[in-house]
């Protein structure tokens, strides 16, 4: 699969890592220019590239979005038209400045991504892992219920099944938590999954649904 990552601090540079160890190629942007990701590059290996940002758009089937969510609106809308893109971003007032909509609770920072990427189809994943425990908890050798869980959220089921076949790739396992309006609310920060070091049946419990794939 062709996978485009935007952003390539410790979650974007460490899901770069496993995708491509997976053996999916990689086109990975950041706002600073590809020069300044030669170094990633070269670790990567031949099955990745630095491009810009509406290149990486182009070339993938998934676009992985990891930068602050402040900066959501910088990030090109028609670029993303039919793409799956999976937001791991999170709303952090200190850093992103005041959202007064989310703030006062009336959407999710996802549902203010698929406005703004009006024909891509948002799943929201990856955000509420640790980058260590990306980089170090993924295990093809357990059992799915027994792996570390990747929370997604959508409204879109086909690209959110997509999305579960590439987190199982990398050894983890995807556990839905909904739509993106209350499944995208249950992953945010201060909710009882996030940045918990939980197995897959563990956070079914927690959730108490029989979310996953």
């Amino acid at each position: 699969m062709k996978i485009g990552i935007i952003g390539a601090g410790n979650i974007g540079a460490n899901a770069a890592k496993l995708f491509v160890k997976a053996g999916h190629e990689i086109a990975i942007a950041n706002s600073r220019g590809a020069e300044t990701l030669k170094d990633l590059v070269a670790e990567l290996g031949e099955n990745a590239q630095a491009v810009s940002i509406e290149e990486a758009a182009k070339f993938s089937e998934i676009v992985f979005i990891s930068i602050p969510f402040g900066k959501y609106q910088t990030l090109p809308p028609n670029a993303f038209d039919s793409k799956i893109v999976v937001d791991s971003n999170n709303y952090y007032p200190d850093r992103d400045g005041s959202f007064t909509e989310l703030d006062e609770n009336k959407t999710t920072s996802s549902e203010m991504l698929a406005e703004h990427l009006r024909g891509a189809r948002i799943v929201k994943g990856f955000n509420t892992i640790w980058f260590e425990h990306l980089k170090t908890q993924g295990d093809m050798s357990l059992p799915s219920e027994e792996r570390r869980a990747i929370f997604i959220a959508s409204d879109d089921a086909e690209a959110k099944k997509t999305v579960a076949r590439l987190i199982e790739e990398i050894g983890f396992a995807a556990v839905d938590t909904g739509d993106l309006r209350d499944g995208g609310a249950t992953q945010q920060p201060d909710t009882a999954i996030y940045n918990r070091n939980l197995t897959a049946s563990e956070a079914q419990a927690i959730l108490g649904s029989e979310g996953g794939y």
